[in-house]
């Protein structure tokens, strides 16, 4: 499914997260990365926010976090209540389906839809954080991204309504 987008309006991360619930979440990946600078744990936070809002804002485009931005979206879900509260801002809660890692599952195409996707949520995607499995540039934890029909936002999202 190609995204197509049309002058989005831009929108700022920030909007979707409470500051507080933001240090939380942000803490947790930098708990579960230890070395990693603050500054890097909260830019994977609101990547995966953002990935968030383009998976409410296109349900059925088979989106997926890279394995970089999968490691802030695990540490959004451990957040039960910072999750509940982006899917009432969102207007949908996104599933999350786990699935065993295997690096060979890695579909670029994927990882670019996502990217346009966040886009037309309104919001701009950073390049740096949309890598291959294999670029450990950004050193995480994950050790995998997901498929299509795994751990991705895919079409068990457009089957669910708001929390």
């Amino acid at each position: 499914m190609s995204i197509t987008t049309e002058a989005p309006v831009t929108r700022n991360v920030f909007d979707l997260i409470h500051p507080e619930d933001l240090v939380a979440v942000t803490a947790t990946v930098q708990r579960n990365n230890p070395g990693m600078a603050i500054d890097v744990a909260e830019l994977i936070t609101l990547e995966a926010i953002k990935f968030e809002a383009a998976c409410a804002a296109h349900p059925r485009a088979r989106l997926q976090p890279s394995r970089v931005v999968d490691e802030g979206w695990h540490a959004i879900i451990l957040h039960t209540r910072v999750k509940a509260s982006l899917a009432d801002r969102l207007g949908l809660f996104v599933h999350h389906v786990p699935e065993a890692p295997d690096t060979n599952r890695h579909d670029p195409d994927a990882l670019t839809r996502s990217q346009e996707a966040i886009t037309a949520a309104g919001y701009t995607p950073e390049p740096a954080l949309w890598v291959a499995p294999t670029d450990t540039s950004i050193p995480v934890a994950a050790g995998c991204e997901h498929s299509e029909g795994g751990g991705a936002c895919t079409g068990d999202c457009s089957n669910s309504g708001p929390n």
